[in-house]
């Protein structure tokens, strides 16, 4: 790790519940995005995908629902992401792509899923542009994981993901090119009683990064 954001403030309590999230979303300030992607396309052909941003209703405050990808899969095994995938020819848009694949994914039902907004579009290493589809989730609900995909879901608090003081900078030489990512680590106990470390990073922690400068604009 090079450094933290501790230098930067946290967004606002205020702005970070439900019916605030709402109006900004309703009325989006200008901003510009801080990370728009892994790489440069160089003219490769790019597919579309949507994920879900699902920001959970709970008492203490709004929760992330965030996936743990299994292990096998081809692109980014293991990983920490929102529950999303690519868009499909049926799909109407990007909001029912998310909805689509979240559902197919953890089996979290749309009736439970209200789309506030979206972020701008993320293009991954793996070649997708990724829109972020904004929702609030209001429980009870119950989900039902695709066991070939993901292997556990979990909330992590949005006070925390938006605090950059939690916003960690890497550094590494890759094809003898500096390369840097953000990180955002996380531990909580699991629901098997014991301490979990889950390494949020990559395009997770990059749009959630945007995520931070649309509250903060």
């Amino acid at each position: 790790m090079v450094c933290t954001d501790a230098h930067l403030p946290a967004v606002d309590a205020d702005r970070l519940e439900a019916e605030p999230l709402r109006r900004r979303f309703a009325a989006p300030p200008a901003f510009a995005p801080e990370f728009a992607g892994d790489t440069t396309p160089f003219g490769r052909k790019l597919a579309p995908a949507s994920v879900l941003v699902p920001l959970v209703q709970r008492p203490q405050g709004l929760q992330v629902l965030l996936t743990r990808r299994t292990e096998h899969l081809r692109d980014h095994a293991g990983q920490i992401s929102f529950p999303g995938g690519r868009a499909e020819p049926d799909d109407a848009d990007a909001v029912a792509a998310a909805l689509r694949e979240t559902e197919e994914e953890i089996g979290l039902a749309r009736t439970a899923v209200d789309v506030i907004g979206a972020l701008p579009t993320y293009t991954t290493i793996t070649d997708y542009v990724v829109t972020p589809v904004v929702a609030l989730v209001q429980p009870p609900f119950q989900l039902r994981l695709d066991a070939h995909e993901v292997a556990e879901a979990f909330e992590v608090p949005l006070h925390f993901l938006m605090t950059p003081a939690n916003h960690c900078h890497h550094r590494f030489e890759w094809q003898g090119r500096q390369r840097e990512f953000l990180s955002m680590p996380w531990d909580a106990v699991g629901g098997d009683g014991r301490l979990h470390h889950y390494f949020i990073w990559g395009a997770t922690a990059a749009m959630l990064r945007n995520l931070y400068a649309f509250l903060r604009a």
